[in-house]
């Protein structure tokens, strides 16, 4: 799968993947799949206006030159405390057209298109830069909003990007729901933690040998065009080296604000959803039927996982608030402690998988463009 491909990319390869809150009816889960609107223009682009100072969410003066307007509803124009992000629609121009923004009394740093920062021709207290439409839908143009970082990719049999949530960027639901402190720091910690186990028992290797891969991923705040609540994470397999892996098992771990999982809406591409809570097993297959890993939510808020031959793992928490360290059992005994942190504002990431006797601790510090996630070598 290329790196920076959006979500309803991913959908329309047949990836099964969260795509809209998740609500219930008659106490039941559902996904609301967040779709383009029909729109009959040729092409489609976005932009991130990112403001020095964060402040009262707030509307520039905008000019599109002619023949390009701005894509009609509330999900494709949006404000927040430290942006304005905007999307346009017109004629196919890979070469950029033209915008121009005056924003009185508001100190303009950068402008984010796809995961670039654009050049900006300043004069006085109006810029203006150049802005390629070249996308197919307003989806497509998904990695404006996505502050995403890749941490592997499918070919290694894991594919794991993280997502940078930050209060300043928050847009839709999440503009005026409380905010997600302690479950965006959950779930990254949460994901380590998979990485380690689906590393040390050796699904990782099997995954890519068989040119399968897994998958982590969480949840984002800052993106209107993908309502993403409520908080939660993704320990998905595929059955192929691609997102469009025919039967592909993704579950969806609902987390609440002490990080404790307590719900598991899992999909399998071709059958729907079934719904798991504490002290259920839920099976991961492969495209044959076959079981390679189980889960199971623990009645502490943690999660069991069982590959098909080896030790059982458990990710627990010795304070039974995983909003802070996590704690792996092997086979019941003290494995690995994980923590991690996110500097959204600087832009670092830092991991630590320390072991609890024998190996020394294995610490990642990811320095990333906190403004696109891009990681910086």
């Amino acid at each position: 799968m290329p790196i920076g491909m959006s979500r309803r990319s991913l959908l329309a390869a047949g990836a099964l993947i969260l795509t809209g809150p998740e609500t219930t009816v008659d106490g039941q889960p559902v996904d609301a799949e967040v779709a383009d609107d029909a729109l009959a223009a040729d092409a489609y682009a976005s932009f991130r206006i990112v403001r020095a100072e964060p402040g009262a969410p707030e509307t520039p003066e905008i000019t599109l030159p002619a023949g390009y307007t701005f894509v009609p509803g509330a999900q494709y124009r949006t404000a927040s405390r430290a942006e304005f992000l905007q999307f346009v629609q017109g004629s196919l121009n890979n070469a950029g057209v033209p915008v121009a923004v005056r924003w009185p009394g508001r100190e303009v740093t950068t402008v984010i298109a796809g995961e670039r920062r654009l050049p900006l021709r300043r004069d006085g207290n109006r810029f203006e830069f150049t802005l390629p439409v070249h996308r197919a839908t307003p989806a497509a143009d998904s990695p404006t909003v996505q502050v995403w970082s890749h941490l592997s990719t499918p070919a290694t049999g894991l594919y794991w990007h993280v997502e940078h949530n930050a209060p300043d960027r928050a847009a839709g639901y999440w503009s005026t729901a409380a905010w997600p402190a302690g479950e965006a720091q959950a779930v990254i910690t949460y994901m380590t933690a998979c990485q380690a186990v689906l590393d040390d028992s050796g699904l990782i290797a099997e995954a890519r040998r068989r040119r399968h891969f897994y998958a982590l991923m969480g949840f984002e705040t800052n993106n209107p065009i993908h309502q993403d609540n409520p908080p939660h994470w993704h320990l998905s397999y595929y059955p192929g080296p691609t997102m469009g892996a025919a039967k592909a098992t993704v579950p969806h771990f609902w987390v609440d604000k002490q990080g404790r999982t307590f719900y598991n809406g899992q999909d399998v591409q071709g059958a729907g959803r079934t719904p798991y809570r504490a002290g259920q097993p839920a099976p991961i297959r492969d495209a044959e039927g076959t079981t390679v890993l189980t889960t199971t939510i623990r009645y502490d808020g943690g999660l069991d996982l069982a590959p098909p031959t080896g030790p059982l793992y458990s990710i627990v928490s010795t304070t039974g608030d995983f909003t802070g360290p996590h704690l792996i059992l092997r086979n019941d005994d003290p494995w690995r402690v994980v923590t991690t942190t996110d500097d959204v504002v600087a832009g670092l990431l830092t991991t630590e998988v320390r072991a609890l006797t024998g190996k020394p601790r294995t610490r990642r510090a990811l320095r990333y463009d906190p403004l696109t996630g891009v990681l910086i070598p």
